[in-house]
């Protein structure tokens, strides 16, 4: 028959290697953390993981024992002195252990990967740019091309940016290094438009770049024209207001002032004005002639409005035709990655804002708003299967 003493040694003998086991089972999970995470991220585990996952092994076999013992043999007291010592002093060891653990998995995957020269799995549905070190760095390509329908960058503008390397923050995806790409360069180079496209692993493909004039252009609505003429411009009048034109008359003649037409006034030199109006009306007015402006109330123009806003905007509209064998030819308007607000047919006829579910056939064109590089697309999708060059044009 055992002594007392026997039992205790032989239960203190006992604690001890299920204490080592369980040091070891927290050890080896996280090294299993560490090396999944590594692979899986391509980053250092945190601590507070692999520690996390360690315990949960350990405080797993530990409630599984108590709980059976209690139930099976009626042994077990949770609420023993030796109990409650030998489950903190476990798990304070094995913490160490997985922490310890962790960081040793993350050093065998940083060698297994250098080895197989495999860099990470990306599991994101968005794509994640591979980067080295603590930044991504993109270099821009030595051929910068024009954007079609806007004003050529600077030639010195290109120059500064022909092999220029960007640097970014690490782990974006291919749209967020987009995105910082083309704000960069707006920002930092004064560009107005960007036509990008960029490849998974971050190198750039395509670049385009097109510059925002201050012209008047690009800002008047259809049909409308802009003239200067010599006229008296009224008191506080500023580019925006709308006035009336009125001739200046002649006692001589004894003629009394006539109104003309009502005009935008968008700038002055002197006695000389600038006004924005229709067509039709401008070709009344006589360059050499000179007139009286009167201020009239604010007055909504929703055409200028529009044209304002999408010569600010990153998107433009764009004019494609569909040719026939096309890849969008017999498509719906909701499949395609541009806003179609108008589609021309083949009889002439503008159908405005089309159904999502409208189908588009050969021979008819399409009026869409989109960032230029998705008008690029859109253009070489609209071509004829044959490689007819299709009738595109992009406006401001």
């Amino acid at each position: 028959m055992r002594s007392p003493l026997q039992i205790a040694v032989e239960d203190l003998l006992t604690d001890i290697v299920l204490g080592i086991v369980l040091v070891v089972l927290a050890g080896v999970l996280g090294i299993i953390v560490g090396l999944v995470h590594r692979w899986q991220v391509n980053d250092q585990v945190p601590e507070g993981l692999s520690v996390l996952v360690g315990l949960s092994g350990v405080a797993l076999y530990l409630n599984t024992s108590g709980a059976l013992g209690q139930v099976i043999v009626g042994q077990q007291d949770l609420l023993a002195l030796e109990t409650a010592v030998f489950n903190v002093v476990t798990f304070f060891v094995a913490g160490l252990a997985a922490m310890a653990g962790g960081r040793l998995g993350d050093r065998t995957g940083i060698g297994f990967f250098a080895v197989s020269g495999r860099k990470s799995v990306e599991t994101d549905v968005s794509r994640i740019v591979k980067t080295v070190g603590r930044v991504t760095s993109v270099e821009l390509p030595d051929a910068i091309n024009d954007i079609d329908g806007y004003d050529p960058v600077d030639p010195e503008t290109k120059r500064k940016l022909t092999g220029q390397t960007l640097l970014f923050p690490r782990r974006l995806t291919v749209e967020q290094l987009r995105d910082r790409i083309i704000e960069r360069l707006r920002t930092d180079y004064g560009v107005g438009h960007v036509d990008l496209d960029i490849a998974d692993t971050g190198e750039i493909e395509y670049l385009a770049l097109g510059s925002r004039e201050a012209g008047i252009g690009p800002t008047l609505p259809p049909s409308s024209a802009a003239v200067a003429i010599k006229a008296d411009p009224p008191n506080n009048a500023s580019p925006g207001d709308i006035v009336q034109v009125w001739t200046a008359g002649s006692p001589e003649a004894e003629t009394s002032p006539q109104r003309i037409t009502n005009a935008e006034l968008r700038g002055t030199a002197e006695d000389v004005v600038t006004l924005a109006m229709d067509e039709e009306e401008a070709k009344t007015l006589d360059t050499e002639a000179r007139y009286r402006l009167a201020t009239l109330p604010v007055e909504a123009r929703a055409d200028r409005e529009f044209a304002s806003h999408l010569r600010t905007a990153a998107e433009t509209m764009g004019v494609v035709t569909v040719g026939e064998g096309s890849p969008i030819a017999h498509s719906v308007v909701g499949a395609l990655d541009v806003a179609v607000v108008a589609v021309r047919t083949a009889d002439g006829e503008i159908e405005a804002i089309p159904k999502r579910t409208r189908t588009v056939v050969p021979g008819e064109e399409i009026y869409a708003i989109g960032r230029p590089d998705r008008l690029r697309k859109l253009e070489a999708a609209g071509a004829a299967a044959s490689g007819a060059a299709p009738e595109t044009t992009v406006e401001e």
